[in-house]
């Protein structure tokens, strides 16, 4: 108990002014359990085993705004490698007391009630012990990291001090609290149906300085411009893309690892007389007006981050940000989606 008033003293002292999450979201993680809220105020808490590889995952979702409820979510440890363990029921336990069914959802998810995502909560921020029975081993829930990862979560969504925090109560008004944000709406442009070329040399000549000259210190494109102990690697040629009457895509590859690779992509007017705007240095793919990036955690592929951008008929807007979690071989792909911006993109007419 003392481990955790002395945790919660350094915290509240780190959160004296409203953390809140904004454009940039939020994430942060402690120990077994992790936290990304997105630009509308919505949070995700995710939570694991101890041990990699055991037992499962919990998502514990609450949206943005005064007297929003928590929802409880999980899924258990199965990266394909045995079809035989198929379970199909389900309990939740907390101290060797049983709390009821789980009940089983689409994707092989589980979906527990408000009433069991409360006590759930209630034993993760204290010392109590969650399991859920079933499977061929109990999933024992850590609750290492849970306390700070929840009191970051009523920082981000302003609910400090009010009747609905869920680990610092107070009589601070719910009506306090921030109300949830507008998921902002992107209107998705068509694009002109075109293959990417390979830069001619002319070009080539003319637009890399002006590409090298876009990068800042946070941009990674050694590929671009290679220090004399980092050679290109594969010499990929630059290509040009079409965008519209007036816009054009450059795409490079910027960077190589064991198992990514990043690619930069330029916007630039269709006479390459411009400046060109760099979209990301990561990206994995452009297709229909969608520039697209997927990198994983790892080699076996159990944790990734996403994010999308899509042309609006001026720029490509990011549409998303998000990454599957903790890379605890829960799933191949990753457990969940834990986005920290979303928007609601509406297809081209």
């Amino acid at each position: 108990m003392i481990t955790r008033l002395l945790l919660a003293m350094s915290l509240l002292a780190s959160l004296s002014a409203p953390l809140l999450a904004d454009q940039d979201g939020v994430s942060f993680s402690h120990k077994d359990w992790e936290l990304a809220c997105d630009n509308t105020l919505t949070c995700r808490a995710a939570g694991y085993s101890a041990e990699e590889g055991a037992g499962g995952s919990v998502l514990l979702v609450r949206a943005g705004g005064p007297n929003a409820v928590t929802h409880g979510r999980v899924v258990l440890a199965d990266t394909g490698d045995d079809d035989s363990n198929v379970v199909n029921n389900l309990a939740l336990w907390i101290d060797d007391r049983a709390l009821g069914d789980v009940a089983k959802a689409d994707n092989d998810e589980w979906t527990l009630t408000d009433e069991q995502t409360q006590a759930l909560i209630n034993g993760i921020k204290g010392s109590g012990k969650v399991e859920f029975r079933g499977g061929e081993e109990p999933f024992d829930l850590s609750s290492n990291g849970a306390f700070a990862v929840l009191l970051k979560m009523d920082d981000a969504q302003g609910r400090l001090s009010t009747p609905g925090a869920l680990v610092r109560k107070g009589n601070k008004p719910e009506s306090s609290v921030p109300a949830a944000v507008a998921m902002p709406v992107i209107q998705q442009v068509k694009v002109a149906k075109a293959d990417a070329r390979p830069l001619t040399a002319d070009e080539l000549a003319l637009l890399k300085p002006k590409l090298i000259a876009s990068l800042t210190d946070d941009d990674s494109c050694d590929n671009l411009a290679p220090s004399d102990d980092q050679p290109e690697e594969g010499a990929e040629p630059l290509t040009l893309t079409p965008v519209d009457d007036a816009h054009v895509l450059i795409a490079a590859l910027c960077w190589r690892g064991a198992y990514n690779e990043g690619y930069g992509y330029w916007l630039i007017d269709k006479a390459l007389q411009g400046t060109p705007q760099l979209v990301t240095d990561s990206g994995s793919d452009y297709s229909e007006g969608v520039i697209s990036e997927a990198q994983k955690g790892r080699g076996i592929g159990d944790c990734w981050s996403t994010a999308a951008w899509v042309w609006d008929g001026k720029a490509f807007e990011q549409s998303s940000d998000a990454t599957t979690g903790m890379c605890r071989a829960i799933r191949a792909g990753g457990a969940w989606e834990l986005p920290t911006w979303v928007t609601e993109v509406k297809a081209a007419p």
